[in-house]
């Protein structure tokens, strides 16, 4: 069948699927595999993430074993983690799937929420000493002193996505990073309900979350695909 003719199409205003743009940037979120910190139930930090566990790391290399089969990220120009541990780990263990197999670029405003003084802790401490914040009560109050809130979380994250995206113009850019930051971009990019704090989605490790970007708008094309798990039986989805 041929190709519609230019005009051809619904009108913008009433069509429900946008088209794309000619050399769209497209930008592939990838959550780090479980950590220690998530399975010990410690504040993960610049200090208190010590990286993947056994299980995070087989769901990294699933991960790594599917790319190479795929070779759905080979065209890939750059690779980006956070510099939290479990974020270098799982980067370091998928690269070789992921373009030329070159190992992944550290940067800070990649990493999940910055806990501050709470970096460490267990929750059962961090409690304790903080109580019960709720960011969908007070988005804009740090979690802890010298962290950050939730709002400004949220405009570092989606910032550093978009930063990284730019510098990558017509290209394919691939970040390991966290659920929170996932979260961000979608609160950033996509029109959602006004007031929204959270969506406190079931963003799996390893998943993969893709976003296409041909300035000024974003699409999402795909989110929390974990399809390399699905035999693994390692689909609980745990917290940051």
């Amino acid at each position: 069948m041929s190709a519609a003719k230019a005009g051809s199409g619904a009108p913008p205003g009433v069509g429900t699927v946008a088209p794309s743009s000619e050399n769209p940037t497209r930008v592939v979120l990838i959550r780090h595999g479980e950590a220690t910190c998530n399975v010990d139930g410690v504040v993960g930090g610049h200090g208190g993430c010590t990286g993947l566990s056994d299980k995070g790391r087989r769901q990294a290399a699933a991960l790594r074993d599917r790319l190479e089969e795929t070779g759905e990220l080979s065209a890939a120009g750059a690779l980006y983690t956070s510099v939290l541990a479990r974020a270098i780990e799982t980067g370091g263990i998928a690269a070789a799937g992921i373009g030329d197999g070159t190992a992944p670029v550290e940067d800070c405003d990649l990493c999940e929420l910055h806990p501050g003084e709470a970096d460490g802790l267990t929750w059962d401490e961090f409690r304790v000493r903080y109580g019960e914040p709720d960011f969908d009560v007070d988005p804009d109050s740090p979690v802890a002193p010298g962290g950050e809130s939730w709002s400004s979380f949220v405009s570092r994250a989606s910032g550093a996505v978009t930063r990284l995206a730019e510098a990558h113009r017509g290209e394919l850019v691939v970040m390991v990073c966290h659920a929170g930051v996932i979260e961000s971009s979608l609160l950033a990019f996509l029109p959602v309900a006004p007031g929204r704090r959270r969506l406190r989605l079931p963003t799996e490790h390893t998943s993969l979350t893709e976003w296409e970007f041909g300035g000024p708008d974003w699409r999402l094309v795909r989110y929390n695909d974990a399809a390399h798990l699905r035999t693994l039986d390692m689909r609980a989805p745990t917290s940051s």
